[in-house]
């Protein structure tokens, strides 16, 4: 059967280089964004490929995943791809912490990866699934050498502790879950003076997930296949 593959935050940067990338393979992808423009790169895609099927998702709104889990077919989601995410403030210094919007941050980038699992676990592969979910090195404490970064390294590191536990609750299922560190990728979020571009990252880590097992499960990695410590 075709590998179907859903990826969340997917009409622009790392998200669409997912989709194009497992398009291209052959696989059946649906792309989930929080909203739709018919204009957009994302659905000229579907000019060329009829496995694409798009969907409207909120990840903060359980009310929106159940509208997207009655959506889609039994036939099983093989790889789900948690990549929404949201930077917030840049350079806001100790001492100036703006606590609505770290409450934001976290809801994009830790609560809304579990809600996204749990809404869509009666979907999942009995067989076999991975679960990815793109976090970042900043919210790794042992990388952590120049400080500051409060609300996203927060989230991340939150997130991070997220993957762990369910890399232990689902491992009796056979389900697979990681994080993954894309790299500083040259997207709105990383900004132009990154250092790898979008279709590097999301090569690099189409391979590891390809070469995950089982035995990985609950693991942290760059995009390139190293380990990162938590």
């Amino acid at each position: 059967m075709t590998t179907h593959v859903l990826i969340t935050g997917a009409n622009r940067g790392i998200g669409l280089a997912f989709v194009n990338h497992y398009l291209a393979q052959g696989f059946k992808v649906t792309a989930c964004c929080r909203k739709t423009d018919t204009e957009d790169s994302l659905h000229q895609l579907l000019e060329r490929y009829s496995s694409l099927n798009i969907q409207t998702l909120d990840v903060t709104s359980q009310q929106s995943i159940s509208a997207l889990s009655a959506k889609l077919s039994d036939s099983g989601i093989d790889i789900l791809i948690n990549n929404a995410g949201f930077y917030g403030p840049k350079g806001m210094p100790l001492g100036q912490t703006d606590v609505a919007q770290w409450l934001k941050v976290l809801q994009v980038n830790t609560v809304a990866p579990l809600m996204v699992v749990e809404g869509l676990m009666t979907k999942l592969n009995q067989r076999q699934a991975t679960i990815v979910c793109i976090s970042s090195k900043m919210g790794s404490m042992a990388d952590n050498s120049s400080g500051g970064a409060y609300i996203y390294r927060s989230s991340k590191a939150g997130l991070n502790a997220v993957v762990k536990s369910l890399a232990l609750d689902l491992k009796p299922k056979n389900i697979t879950c990681v994080s993954l560190h894309p790299g500083w990728v040259q997207t709105d979020m990383g900004g132009p003076n990154a250092l790898i571009s979008v279709n590097e990252s999301v090569q690099g880590m189409t391979q590891v997930i390809e070469n995950l097992s089982i035995d990985q499960t609950g693991k942290f990695f760059n995009y390139d296949g190293s380990a990162i410590d938590w």
